[in-house]
C-alpha cells in the first residue's frame, strides 16, 4: 500500500504540472493586466510609469520567460506578492484555506449522513412512498442551478423570513459575544452555505447509492443469506452495503472536484471568506499571482481527494489489493 502512494503521488506531479500550464496561459489571454488596471485607477499613472510597472512584475517579458520564473519561485515555495497590496501570496490563501475546507467538509459530511440511508432505503423500499417522494426531490437537486437555489434561499430565509444570515462567516459585533454564542453564530452563518453546497451531492450520491444497493440486493449471494435465516439489517448492511461501497466512493472521489470548484461560486454568492472569493476578487483586478496560487492549493486538495478515493477501495473491498 505505501508504494502504491508513492506512486499515486509521483504520478499527480505532472498532472499538477500541467494544470500549471494550462491556467497560467489562460489567464494571461485577456488583454490589459494588473498595470493597465492601476493606470486607468489613477489618472497620475503616465504611460512610462505603466511600463516600469510591467517591467517591475515581469510581464514585459516572454509568456514562456514568465512562466519559468513563476515555477523556479514555486520550487522555493514562493508565490510571490499580490498585486493589489504586495502581501504575499501564501499568506493571503493561508488566510482562507480553512474557510474553505470548513465549508467542503460539512458538505461532504451531510452527503455521507444523509444520502447514503435515502439510497439504501430507496433500494429496499423500491417504489414506496419513500422512495418516489425522494426520487422527485433527487430530480430537483440535479435540475435546480446551484447559483438560483442559492439566491432562493436567501431572499426567502434572509429577507423575507429574516430567520437566517445571507453573507459572511459571522455577525459584524460577534467578537463582543461570549465564546459559546460566537460558535453559535458561525454555525448559524453556515446553514445556507452549506446546504446549497451539499444539495446537488445529496441528489447525486443518494441515486447511486439507490442504483448501486439495488444490483447487489439481486444477486444469488444475498438471496442465500436470507435463505440461511440472516436478519434483513445483517443482509444489508454487512453484506449488501459493503459491495455497493465501490462505485459510490467512485462518485465521491469525482465529487470533490467539484465541491471545490463550486465553491468558487457559493464563497461569492455568500459573501464567504474563502479560496472562492480570493480567486474571484484576483480575477476582476488582473493579480495574476493569487490566482495562480489558488489554482495550485486546489488543484493539490483535487488530487489529494482522488488519491484518498483509490486508497478507500482496498479498505471497503477486501478483494482489491495494491501491489
Amino acid at each position: 500500500m505505501t508504494v502504491y502512494i508513492v506512486k499515486r503521488l509521483l504520478l499527480s506531479l505532472p498532472v499538477l504540472f500541467g494544470i500549471t500550464i494550462i491556467t497560467f496561459a489562460i489567464i494571461h489571454l485577456p488583454s490589459g493586466g494588473p498595470t493597465v488596471l492601476q493606470s486607468n485607477m489613477s489618472a497620475k499613472v503616465s504611460a512610462d510609469s505603466a511600463a516600469k510597472l510591467r517591467k517591475l512584475y515581469d510581464l514585459d517579458k516572454p509568456l514562456h520567460i514568465q512562466y519559468v520564473k513563476w515555477l523556479g519561485r514555486l520550487l522555493k515555495l514562493d508565490f510571490g506578492e499580490s498585486f493589489n497590496d504586495n502581501r504575499p501570496v501564501v499568506e493571503k490563501i493561508m488566510e482562507r484555506i480553512p474557510n474553505t475546507l470548513l465549508l467542503n467538509l460539512l458538505s461532504l459530511l451531510i452527503i455521507f449522513v444523509v444520502a447514503l440511508p435515502i439510497g439504501i432505503y430507496s433500494a429496499v423500499k423500491q417504489n414506496g412512498i419513500f422512495d418516489k417522494t425522494f426520487s422527485v426531490i433527487t430530480f430537483l437537486g440535479y435540475s435546480l442551478p446551484a447559483f438560483w437555489l442559492a439566491l432562493l434561499l436567501m431572499l426567502f430565509f434572509g429577507v423575507y423570513l429574516g430567520v437566517l444570515p445571507i453573507s459572511g462567516m459571522r455577525s459584524p459585533d460577534s467578537e463582543r459575544f461570549p465564546l459559546y454564542l460566537q460558535l453559535l453564530d458561525r454555525v448559524w452563518h453556515l446553514i445556507l452555505p452549506v446546504f446549497v453546497s451539499a444539495f446537488g451531492g445529496l441528489a447525486t450520491i443518494s441515486r447511486y447509492t439507490k442504483a448501486a444497493m439495488l444490483e447487489i440486493i439481486r444477486q444469488d449471494y444475498i438471496r442465500t443469506a436470507r435463505a440461511k435465516g440472516l436478519s434483513e439489517h445483517k443482509v444489508i448492511f454487512k453484506h449488501a452495503f459493503r459491495n455497493a461501497l465501490l462505485p459510490i466512493v467512485t462518485i465521491l472521489g469525482l465529487s470533490l472536484p467539484g465541491l471545490i470548484g463550486g465553491g468558487f461560486i457559493f464563497e461569492t454568492i455568500f459573501a464567504w471568506p474563502g479560496m472562492g472569493r480570493l480567486a474571484y476578487e484576483a480575477s476582476f483586478s488582473f493579480d495574476y499571482t493569487v490566482i495562480m496560487g489558488v489554482v495550485f492549493f486546489g488543484a493539490i486538495l483535487t488530487l489529494l481527494g482522488n488519491i484518498i478515493a483509490d486508497i478507500t477501495y482496498a479498505l471497503v473491498d477486501p478483494r482489491i489489493r495494491y501491489k
